[in-house]
C-alpha cells in the first residue's frame, strides 16, 4: 500500500503550492481504450491504494471510535453540516403526482455549488489556488442536477475529493480513521436526507450493480470494521434485534437497517445480492470480496467510469505516456456517442441515463399514504432488474 504524495499536513507546509499548475477535472474517459488505460495508470493504482489504506484504518473500529480529531478533520465536518443546511433551507416543492425526482434538488445543487469557494476556505491549510480543482469533485458528489439522480459514481467523486485533500496534504494518513468513521459516514447521513427528501433517483437503472440503489463504499468499508468482530457474522444481518443494536455503530450493518426500513418485503426480494452474501462465513471474505467487486463493477465499468473527473491531482495518461492508448485509438477511432453524450460497451443494451427509475423512497411514501401516483397506475419499482451482472466469488 502506497500513501498519496505530500500526505501528512507538514509536507503541505514545507510545499509550494504555488509551483504546481491545478487543472479543473474534465472527462476523458470515451471509449473502452480509455478505460483500460486508466486502470493501467498510476491514478487507479492511488486510488485502489487509498481504498485500501482507509479499510485497513478502520478495522475492528466501531463508528463512535472514529479516531482524534484535529481543526483541519472538524472543518471537513463542518462542511458537510453546511451542506445539510442548505437542504434543509430548501424543501422540496409539491410534487404528488410523481415518484421520480423533486425538481427542488435542483435548487438545492446550485446553492452547494455558489457556497462551495466560501466552504472550502474554511479549510486550515488547504491552498487556494487549489479550490477550482478540487471543488469540482465535491460539487459532483451530491448528485446529477439534470437527472436528478445519484449513484455509485458521485460516490466516486467524494472519494476522490478526500483523495485530492490527502495529497495536498490537508489531512494525513494518522486521520484516516476519522475520514471514514466521521467524515464520510457523514457524507452517507447527508445523502440519505437528500435521497428521502428529494426522491433522488437511482443512477442509470442498475443502481450500484445489484447491491444497493445508491451507495457502495459502505459496505466495503462496513465490512472492513467488522473484520476482526468476534461474535458478529455476516449472516446477522437477517436478525432484526442484531441490526437494532449493532447498526449504530457498524456501518454495514446501518446499511442493510435503511434498505429495510424503506423496501418491503424480504432483503432476498429487494435486495438478492446483499441476500446471497450474507452466506459467507466471515467478514474477511465480504471485505476482500467487495474491493474485487468494486474494482470491476464500478472502477471497470465505462457507464460508471465516463464520468469520472480527472486534473493534475488525479491525472489521466495521455498518450504519449501510455503507447497503448495511442495505438488503440488509432486502431478504434472515434467512439460513438449517443443523444446524451455517452457511450456504450459493445452488448450494453440500456441506456445508462435515458430510462428513469423511481426513487425507493417515493414508493415507500405512497405505501404510507404520504402521496405519489395511485397505487394501482403505479409501475412496478425494478429493485433488482439489473443487467450486466458478474457475480463476483466472495467465498
Amino acid at each position: 500500500m502506497t500513501t498519496p504524495a505530500l500526505a501528512t499536513p507538514e509536507a503541505a507546509a514545507s510545499s509550494s503550492s504555488s509551483t504546481r499548475a491545478f487543472t479543473p477535472p474534465a472527462k476523458y474517459i470515451l471509449s473502452k481504450a480509455h478505460l483500460a488505460a486508466f486502470q493501467r495508470s498510476p491514478s487507479h493504482a492511488a486510488i485502489t491504494d487509498f481504498i485500501d489504506g482507509l479499510n485497513a484504518s478502520i478495522v475492528g473500529r466501531k463508528l463512535s471510535d472514529a479516531g482524534e480529531t484535529n481543526e483541519r478533520t472538524l472543518a471537513l465536518m463542518g462542511i458537510l453540516d453546511a451542506v445539510l443546511d442548505i437542504a434543509k433551507a430548501t424543501p422540496p416543492v409539491d410534487n404528488k403526482l410523481s415518484r421520480f425526482g423533486n425538481p427542488a434538488f435542483k435548487t438545492f445543487y446550485d446553492r452547494v455549488g455558489e457556497a462551495s469557494a466560501d466552504l472550502h476556505a474554511t479549510i486550515p491549510g488547504l491552498p487556494a489556488e487549489a479550490v477550482p480543482e478540487i471543488e469540482v469533485y465535491f460539487k459532483e458528489a451530491w448528485g446529477n442536477k439534470q437527472r436528478v439522480d445519484y449513484g455509485s459514481g458521485m460516490e466516486f467523486n467524494f472519494l476522490c475529493w478526500l483523495y485530492c485533500l490527502v495529497k495536498l496534504g490537508v489531512v494525513g494518513e494518522a486521520d484516516y480513521p476519522f475520514l471514514v468513521l466521521g467524515v464520510f459516514w457523514r457524507y452517507i447521513l447527508v445523502m440519505r436526507y437528500l435521497q428521502s427528501t428529494y426522491w433522488l433517483e437511482p443512477a442509470g437503472s442498475h443502481g450500484v450493480w445489484g447491491l444497493d440503489d445508491y451507495q457502495f463504499l459502505p459496505f466495503l468499508w462496513g465490512a472492513g470494521q467488522l473484520k476482526s468482530h468476534k461474535h458478529l457474522r455476516p449472516k446477522a444481518i437477517h436478525d432484526p434485534e442484531i441490526l437494532e443494536a449493532f447498526g449504530p455503530e457498524y456501518m454495514y450493518l446501518s446499511c442493510i437497517s435503511f434498505i429495510n426500513s424503506i423496501k418491503t418485503a424480504s432483503l432476498r426480494w429487494h435486495s438478492p445480492m446483499l441476500d446471497d452474501i450474507s452466506a459467507v462465513k466471515t467478514w474477511d471474505k465480504v471485505n476482500e470480496g467487495m474491493r474485487k467487486m468494486y474494482a470491476a463493477e464500478v472502477l471497470g465499468k465505462l457507464p460508471v467510469m465516463q464520468h469520472a473527473l480527472f486534473g493534475s491531482l488525479l491525472p489521466f495518461p495521455t498518450p504519449e505516456e501510455d503507447p497503448e492508448l495511442k495505438r488503440a485509438l488509432e486502431e478504434e477511432g472515434e467512439p460513438e456517442v449517443d443523444a446524451h453524450g455517452h457511450v456504450h460497451e459493445k452488448g450494453w443494451t440500456m441506456d445508462c441515463c435515458g430510462i428513469p427509475v423511481p426513487s425507493a423512497f417515493g414508493a415507500a411514501a405512497e405505501a404510507a399514504g404520504g402521496g405519489g401516483v395511485a397505487a394501482a397506475a403505479a409501475p412496478p419499482v425494478p429493485f433488482t432488474q439489473r443487467s450486466g451482472i458478474k457475480p463476483i466469488p466472495f467465498d
